[in-house]
């Protein structure tokens, strides 16, 4: 990479610090712009919603006593696993600490701004500078210019929620909010509450409201009911298709009472910094168009790292960033946009013909895999463990099947391919 070349990285969570040491590997002067006071992203916890102390959004979605869904095992970067302990499912603090640890261990801390809020992303040409970022540093309340050849857009997709728009969901006189906006079971105690949604939050929330609300029901448009063994005072509901007063009435044409609705119905990419210069779109949560789900076609010295979901997230990010490394860094040479536009196309077309909906367009899952090996071969990469997305996979399977005891699993990474389960007395 030619001497001071200069990369901006927006977020310091898991993406933006994977990414910064990567590039600092590769020769790149790193800025890493964050928002917070702190590193860590989505895994620092607050008791505050809404807005915080300078009238911004509050972008963390972390709940007191989260544990993780995904084993550790799966969880650390390809070259810095989570430290070995008692447990494979860990709370969300010991993520946190393992964050840290990693940044002082590459010394990322120190390329860090934070309290500074990305205003503006654009193009100008400058010499040889490509990108002006317009930061407002908060504590001083100033607007700072920085000048970049290249932007890692690091912000994560946990922070803005998506809401359906029911009819007469104004009349409900009980409680309304987003899973972006739970913090502990305690505020719904004696309450009786409807979560909607059976991803992974909306499972684990209701199961966690259960312990202490009078009932719970969870809404949602799966076929079948889901395969697992729920507490007495919780039960299944198909979608809703309208609210009332009091409750909602579902499409089956029964209807029940509520004091509070809790919706974990996701989150929408937003970019809100990104100025339509930038060429890259966002419908339906589709971000496009991106190569290989994360370089900007239109301008390919901007990259965003972690749009895909349902994946080994720290191992992905770090595999993401190598990948537009090698391009960058001229080791690769960048194909037309014309190829990359037809290879974009190509595969997203695969995925509508697979049955995808266009809000599922960054939705990996079972097809992760595929995802990691077509990065690697198509950068000359060395690719991620295998042994990974078997885990993953077998993770999420446990998940579906057994929501109340799957956290006790515990796991052994054997080697590249392979995994065990540890049998613990404890769990029989």
């Amino acid at each position: 990479m030619e001497h001071g070349t200069q990369f901006c990285i927006i977020g310091a969570g898991t993406a933006g610090l994977g990414t910064a040491k990567r590039v600092l590997e590769a020769g790149g002067q790193v800025v890493i712009f964050e928002q917070t006071d702190q590193i860590g992203g989505t895994w620092n916890y607050t008791d505050a919603v809404g807005k915080d102390k300078y009238g911004l959004d509050i972008h963390t979605s972390m709940y007191q006593g989260l544990r993780t869904n995904l084993p550790k095992e799966i969880m650390g970067f390809p070259d810095f696993p989570i430290p070995e302990q008692k447990e494979s499912y860990i709370p969300s603090q010991d993520i946190l600490g393992f964050l840290r640890m990693y940044a002082d261990k590459f010394d990322l801390t120190r390329h860090v701004r934070f309290e500074h809020h990305v205003v503006m992303v654009d193009i100008v040409d400058i010499g040889l500078k490509k990108w002006k970022v317009q930061v407002k540093n908060l504590p001083e309340a100033k607007i700072e210019l920085f000048y970049f050849d290249y932007v890692f857009v690091c912000n994560g997709h946990y922070h803005t929620p998506l809401t359906p728009n029911y009819r007469n969901a104004n009349l409900f006189q009980g409680r309304q909010l987003h899973s972006h906006d739970y913090r502990s079971a305690e505020h719904f105690k004696d309450e009786k509450v409807l979560v909607i949604g059976a991803g992974p939050s909306g499972m684990d929330l209701a199961l966690e409201i259960s312990k202490k609300a009078l009932h719970v029901s969870l809404s949602h448009h799966s076929k079948d009911p889901i395969n697992t063994i729920f507490p007495k005072n919780f039960r299944q509901k198909p979608d809703v298709q309208e609210l009332t007063s009091t409750g909602a009435l579902y499409v089956d044409g029964t209807s029940e009472n509520f004091t509070v609705i809790l919706y974990c119905t996701g989150y929408r990419y937003s970019f809100p910094f990104l100025s339509s210069n930038c060429g890259v779109t966002v419908e339906d949560n589709y971000v496009q168009p991106l190569f290989k789900h994360c370089i900007n076609i239109n301008h390919p010295t901007m990259a965003f790292i972690g749009l895909p979901y349902y994946v080994c997230a720290a191992q992905m990010f770090d595999l993401q960033a190598r990948f537009c490394l090698k391009y960058y860094c001229g080791e690769v040479k960048l194909p037309s946009r014309k190829e990359m536009i037809a290879d974009m196309n190509e595969k997203m077309e695969q995925r509508w013909g697979q049955g995808y909906r266009k809000r599922q367009a960054h939705m990996m899952g079972p097809a992760q895999g595929e995802y990691y090996e077509d990065l690697a071969r198509t950068a000359g990469l060395e690719p991620l463990k295998p042994v990974m997305t078997k885990l993953h996979n077998e993770s999420s399977r446990r998940f579906n099947d057994d929501l109340l005891n799957f956290r006790r699993d515990k796991f052994r990474i054997v080697d590249d391919q392979s995994f065990e389960e540890v049998v613990d007395d404890m769990k029989s």
